[in-house]
């Protein structure tokens, strides 16, 4: 169930990040079909890694010119709205970072929306190497520290990239490849160390 759940979640996150290029005009999202992805199963109270109470994310990657402590609210893969007012989105239904074999899925626009927080937001996800550090934040204060360990390519039905990796805390991040869009950049970090 749980597979079937990220596979329709990625086919919406295909479906909205396709339009990696955003809009110059603001006030309306790019074409494409409406695709609902599907909530993320919730937790009971007595579950472990339940984690804060406020599921705000915060991303800094210092190799990149415009992420630092920047929220990334967690949304289904199709919310335009979330995707232009953001430097990214948190795809809901994958990994939160204080969970164990997580795997965090954050995507991001390209080029985004000029005069919003998405405007070059993931640009320069391709300057970031194996070795390079990524930060996680939660609302509690406590660091998720990340290294980079894969930069590739995929296609965007390659929905094997939103799935956790077996004995691994994992942060992937994604934008579309230029100068057509037609595939995805993916950078994945490995969880090295946390920090109250």
């Amino acid at each position: 169930m749980r597979k079937l759940l990220l596979v329709m979640m990625a086919l919406a996150m295909v479906v909205a990040v396709a339009a990696c290029g955003g809009s110059e005009d603001q006030g309306q999202a790019p074409s494409g079909d409406d695709v609902q992805a599907p909530a993320a199963p919730s937790k009971t109270e007595d579950q472990d890694n339940q984690g804060p109470a406020d599921k705000t994310l915060k991303l800094s990657v210092p190799s990149m010119e415009r992420i630092q402590e920047d929220t990334v609210p967690t949304t289904v893969g199709d919310d335009e709205d979330a995707l232009r007012d953001n430097v990214g989105i948190h795809l809901e239904g994958t990994g939160f970072p204080w969970e164990d074999e997580a795997n965090v899925y954050i995507a991001g626009h390209r080029l985004g929306y000029p005069g919003t927080e998405s405007f070059l937001a993931f640009y320069d996800l391709d300057a970031v190497q194996e070795g390079d550090e990524v930060t996680l934040s939660d609302a509690n204060g406590e660091e998720y520290v990340y290294e980079v360990f894969n930069v590739f390519v995929v296609t965007p039905y390659d929905l094997y990239v939103t799935e956790p990796i077996e004995g691994r805390n994992v942060l992937t991040l994604q934008t579309c490849t230029l100068p057509d869009y037609a595939d995805r950049l993916i950078v994945q970090a490995e969880l090295q160390d946390t920090q109250a």
